[in-house]
């Protein structure tokens, strides 16, 4: 039996893909600071508390036990506090992504699936964004994962550490079963948002900007389900550990993308009431439309989503929102 480790396992992400490992039969180890993820998320396998800034304890987790693969889902998100803390970003995002490359290194665990994020691509010149877009990054969240998925690159020719970059889109939705969500502290998704308003645990939910190129004025974003996310992570995983292929990097979306205003509507149509808004001014570095060319990866590994509709995702969150009351 392969085992895994699930580096930020606690988290929105990692729980679910925890969760989906366990399903198809992997043992896995959560390793995960408690920051931003929560101890009851992981369902199954085993957890340890620790930081990937703290060199000993990565020294000790890679002397006591025997792992196969590395996922890294343990980083800093928001684009906004990025912009402000800058020193934060550079440290979690990338310093400790180095410092777990090179415990990996020197334990020969030679197998990295990276959670990485369409921020390296900046603004735009073209959507559907595909792997060939140039790479430049507007924030230092964007930048401090580029410079990872960079490193990656050189580990490959000097060490052959093989890696799959999994560039998300927006990840969306929660466990169709009902037993993991979103839970980050602040919440900045739009989605889970948008549904603590209709639960009444938020009073309105806010529109930044209504005067875009698009046809509501709204932005545009791609959503996609965190349990398709996962689909394409164990699918990253078969291929390292099976085909032994080179390092490869995906762009992650449903390839359609949906606009502020069509998700709360949708949102109200699945919750069954109106949902307040109000609309204030763009935020900086917002671009319109942010939609992914998932076609790479569908061709490559066969990756297709299963719930691909606003509808389903919605409805998935929705179930999740109405258990946290």
């Amino acid at each position: 039996m392969n085992n895994i480790l699930v580096c930020g396992g606690a988290g929105y992400i990692g729980s679910h893909m925890i969760k989906n490992l366990s399903r198809s039969g992997y043992q896995t180890i959560a390793f995960d600071n408690l920051s931003q993820g929560h101890r009851d998320a992981v369902l199954t396998g085993q957890f340890i508390e620790g930081d990937l800034a703290n060199i000993e304890s990565l020294e000790r987790l890679f002397s006591e036990h025997s792992f196969d693969l590395v996922m890294h889902f343990a980083s800093s998100i928001q684009v906004g506090e990025s912009v402000q803390n800058p020193s934060k970003y550079y440290k979690n995002n990338f310093q400790n992504s180095q410092n777990l490359l090179d415990i990996m290194v020197r334990h020969n665990v030679l197998n990295f699936v990276f959670s990485s994020t369409a921020a390296i691509f900046g603004d735009p010149e073209y959507v559907p964004i595909d792997e060939m877009h140039p790479k430049q990054p507007i924030n230092p969240y964007g930048r401090s994962k580029l410079m990872v998925e960079e490193i990656l690159a050189d580990y490959e020719r000097a060490y052959g550490m093989k890696s799959v970059c999994l560039r998300y889109f927006n990840a969306a939705g929660a466990d169709p079963e009902g037993k993991l969500g979103e839970r980050h502290d602040p919440e900045t998704h739009l989605i889970p948002l948008v549904l603590q308003v209709a639960s009444g645990r938020r009073e309105k939910i806010t529109i930044f900007g209504k005067d875009y190129d698009t046809p509501d004025g709204t932005c545009i974003r791609d959503y996609i389900h965190v349990d398709d996310l996962c689909s394409a992570h164990m699918l990253a995983l078969e291929y390292l550990m099976q085909d032994g292929g080179g390092s490869k990097s995906y762009n992650l979306g449903n390839g359609n993308g949906f606009s502020v205003l069509e998700v709360i509507q949708m949102a109200e149509e699945v919750c069954g009431q109106p949902i307040a808004t109000e609309i204030v001014d763009r935020r900086e570095g917002d671009p319109s439309s942010l939609v992914a060319n998932p076609g790479l990866i569908m061709n490559e590994f066969g990756w297709s989503p299963e719930h691909s509709t606003l509808e389903m995702i919605i409805r998935h969150a929705w179930l999740w929102e109405q258990r946290q009351l």
